[in-house]
């Protein structure tokens, strides 16, 4: 059973809590001091001892004052595989490092036993750390800079709130400032997005309110509405998929192709399509095998095996002797390869706007309008539970009532046959 080890002289220390999915979390305990209080009888006396070394001396209840700080980093608590083995070793190597450093910082400002640091009350720096911190994955970091940078346009374009751009102290982060943000989401975002950059905000703020820097949530009560089960995003269908594959055109990027026709026979992200590698494919057993950046260390889910398919697998290409190259050798940012891969879906002549999640969502509704089982399907996307997958059965839902209402109207009078 993997354990964190802490020596009683550290400080802060590093312990772990069990959680229901095999996993513990990890967390640094500072011990700040301690309150001593006299114990006095019912005549508001000192109570003394009795016997004993401290025998005519006065008794008091002791409190030791203990502060916890979450790392949002986790390990497994029965590692199956050298895999999981090998994680719980680096994210131990990894928490180790930061209870260092806090060690370090705590000694260097002892008076008061203070744990905050200079600037923690300006709310718009603390922001800033969450989209830097290396802790978090790629992707959860360029969320909380999408939340960032529209929560200060958001200043920018609200005169009353315009002063704060600089430095905002986290009392002042007030219902009327959170409701005001909000409207301004739902103006300036589209799908998903305005849900997505509150969301951020809000959890910035619960971290705030958790260490301390906060008093009262200023968020409570207020929530962005949504239809989970709309899907907002193109779906590209599977004779779409078959067009595409067949057009060719001048300056095309075969490499972005193979990669974008992979990812519509798999459901993968753009963020773990790019990273893929050979050592991910076992040949022999026809299987890919990864881990979702986007959840690697905080979900029991983050690991995907795909069973692989004659087509990926020619996708994919004979395996080579150097298993850490890449199998899609992709050069261009995200942008510059949505900007082509817009340019092929036009060249096929589809009137859609198709961006990189498209494909997973694509998989997604492809995969169930063919008979795949929810759960299946919610294995191979890697999501923690069947409710994140449901949304599609409403596209399916939906394309059965197209395809019913395609057959048209019978002109037969009922009333006239009763007669």
């Amino acid at each position: 059973m993997a354990k964190v080890e802490s020596k009683n002289k550290q400080n802060p220390k590093l312990v772990q809590s069990e959680l229901q999915d095999g996993r513990a979390s990890l967390a640094l305990e500072y011990y700040l001091g301690r309150n001593e209080t006299p114990v006095l009888d019912e005549n508001g006396n000192h109570v003394l001892y009795t016997e004993g070394a401290m025998k005519g001396k006065p008794k008091y209840r002791i409190k030791h004052i203990r502060k916890r700080e979450v790392l949002n980093l986790y390990i497994w608590l029965h590692p199956r595989n050298q895999q999981e083995r090998t994680q719980n070793k680096n994210t131990l190597a990894l928490a180790e490092k930061i209870r260092f450093e806090r060690e370090q910082e705590f000694l260097e400002d002892r008076e008061g036993y203070r744990l905050k640091k200079d600037g923690e009350n300006d709310f718009i720096k603390y922001f800033r750390k969450h989209w830097e911190n290396e802790l978090y994955s790629k992707p959860v970091r360029t969320t909380y800079k999408t939340s960032y940078n529209r929560f200060m346009r958001f200043l920018e374009a609200t005169p009353r709130f315009q002063r704060y751009t600089s430095f905002l102290r986290m009392e002042l982060i007030t219902p009327e400032m959170v409701t005001s943000f909000t409207d301004y989401l739902k103006k300036v975002a589209k799908g998903e997005g305005a849900h997505k950059s509150y969301y951020m905000f809000r959890t910035v703020i619960l971290h705030a309110i958790e260490e301390g820097l906060m008093k009262k949530n200023p968020c409570k009560g207020i929530v962005i509405h949504r239809d989970v089960n709309t899907l907002k995003k193109e779906i590209l269908t599977m004779d779409e998929i078959k067009r595409l594959a067949a057009t060719h055109y001048e300056g095309e990027d075969t490499a972005l192709q193979r990669a974008f026709l992979f990812c519509c026979f798999t459901g993968i992200r753009w963020c773990d399509t790019v990273s893929l590698t050979h050592a991910n494919v076992d040949f022999s057993a026809k299987i890919l095998r990864f881990n979702q950046q986007k959840t690697e260390g905080r979900s029991a889910h983050s690991g995907v095996t795909i069973p692989l398919s004659p087509t990926l697998l020619k996708l994919i290409g004979n395996p080579i002797q150097h298993t850490s190259e890449k199998i899609f050798n992709i050069t261009c940012y995200r942008t510059t390869a949505i900007t082509r891969l817009q340019k092929w879906v036009k060249a096929a002549g589809i009137n859609k706007t198709i961006t990189w999640h498209c494909l997973r969502h694509s998989f997604a509704v492809n995969v169930l309008g063919a008979g795949a089982n929810i759960k299946t399907v919610a294995s191979l996307m890697g999501h923690s539970s069947i409710k994140m997958t449901e949304k599609y059965l409403h596209v399916i839902d939906q394309q059965k009532q197209d395809a019913i209402n395609s057959l048209g109207d019978l002109d037969y009078d009922c009333e006239a046959v009763s007669m």
